[in-house]
């Protein structure tokens, strides 16, 4: 096996060292030229995951033809706004090479989930999802994870479990790609709201509440654009949701905690480099919804808080004055 990773992002380096600790020679593409200097010169990324090495079977790009030069799998790991763009730029790619998805997000502008922008550029490709509870530091450090590769295609999915999985990589298959990916998409906005809770100090049974009927919300959504609603309750739903919504590591909280502290988006975004889906995701979720006819309280407050200007404590003060209902609508 031989990979290429699109994407040298702290997601995108994790996978990558990820593919060479199981033995597989990789190619890294990054568009920052000090990313793969950093990496060839010091086996450190100079900007993601900086305390960790990079083994030498990673070799750091800037071309993408050099990276995709006898890949047997391709994976990309752009964030969601540069999918787009990267694909286009992607030489030909032969249909025999599974091209996986990591990417959590959806597209800015006409909301699309990531397989579906794949899709467009290679028509005959091989596609799966990889999504789940994935914090990248802990991929890169090889702490026990569990996650999803999600496929049409049984045998692809067969095939990549056994090329992409390890001991501590453990890779569950299922069908319902749709699923997966909006369930790794859809809760960063969830893990916003939790963070803006965790924020104004609201406590762990606000916490618990917010995290509950998010799944509820994404599911609903998930549900309306054919997903299957068990997937949600599995590991690319719940387990990411959870994980997203109460992990230290998670950057979508920590924008919530900063916007509950008068902080915005922008600025931390500018400060971390690393970039909190959520905020873009949002903006995609509320627009589906609005599409498909589905009701999101929780994603509309974030929303309002993110780009009306609405003061995090009054947007969960209108959570807590709506209307009371039946738990199962």
């Amino acid at each position: 096996m031989s990979v290429a990773v699109i994407g040298g992002g702290s997601w995108g380096t994790a996978l990558a060292i990820h593919a060479a600790r199981s033995g597989a020679p990789v190619r890294l593409w990054a568009r920052e030229r000090e990313v793969v200097e950093g990496i060839r010169t010091r086996r450190r990324s100079p900007w993601y995951l900086t305390d960790i090495d990079v083994p030498p079977a990673v070799e750091p790009t800037l071309d993408q033809a050099e990276a995709l030069a006898g890949a047997t799998v391709v994976i990309v790991a752009v964030p969601s706004e540069f999918v787009g763009a990267s694909l286009k730029a992607l030489p030909s790619i032969p249909a025999d090479v599974p091209l996986v998805s990591a990417t959590k997000g959806l597209d800015p502008e006409r909301h699309l989930r990531m397989s579906e922008l794949i899709a467009e550029r290679f028509p005959e490709a091989r596609v799966a999802v990889l999504s789940g509870p994935t914090f990248a530091r802990e991929v890169a450090l090889g702490r026990p994870t569990a996650a999803v590769i999600a496929s049409r295609d049984d045998t692809l999915a067969a095939l990549l479990q056994r090329r992409l999985g390890t001991r501590e990589f453990r890779l569950y298959a299922n069908r319902d790609g749709t699923g997966a990916e909006l369930g790794g998409a859809l809760k960063n906005g969830m893990a916003i709201a939790t963070g803006i809770a965790d924020g104004l100090g609201l406590g762990e049974n606000a916490r618990a509440a917010l995290i509950t009927r998010g799944l509820a919300e994404m599911t609903r959504l998930a549900v309306a654009l054919g997903a299957v609603s068990g997937t949600l309750a599995g590991l690319a739903g719940m387990g990411d949701l959870v994980l997203t919504c109460t992990g230290s590591l998670s950057r979508n909280r920590q924008l919530g905690m900063a916007l509950a502290k008068g902080e915005s988006a922008a600025s931390v975004e500018r400060e971390t480099r690393m970039i909190a889906e959520g905020a873009r995701t949002v903006t995609s979720a509320l627009a589906l919804a609005r599409r498909y006819s589905v009701s999101m309280p929780i994603c509309h407050e974030v929303g309002a808080v993110l780009f009306e200007g609405k003061a995090p404590a009054e947007a969960l003060a209108s959570l807590l004055e709506r209307p009371v209902k039946r738990e199962d609508r």
